[in-house]
């Protein structure tokens, strides 16, 4: 099974602690998402899915029924970039 690798940029690290600042209680949640994110993306729970429209170079992972992190799934490379963290009507 490949593991995937999740690399985190600056501007995304301050979004993910904004976020984590705003909703402590999703705080696990969050952490559970990213540890299946890497080993294994197309998990269901997570939803992964294809954006379509301006951010149809991006791909959808679900924290939970409200929450999305929207990131870069480089497959060639097994490389995921998360790109935003938040809301739906936030992140799309």
């Amino acid at each position: 099974m490949t593991k995937y690798k999740v690399w985190f940029s600056a501007s995304y690290l301050k979004k993910s602690k904004r976020f984590k600042r705003r909703h402590p209680d999703l705080l696990n949640r969050y952490k559970k998402t990213l540890q299946l994110l890497e080993l294994n993306p197309f998990h269901p729970s997570l939803r992964l899915h294809r954006l379509k429209g301006e951010l149809k170079d991006l791909h959808s992972v679900s924290i939970n029924l409200q929450y999305r992190i929207t990131l870069r799934f480089v497959i060639k490379d097994d490389l995921i970039i998360p790109v935003d963290i938040g809301s739906h009507d936030k992140v799309y």
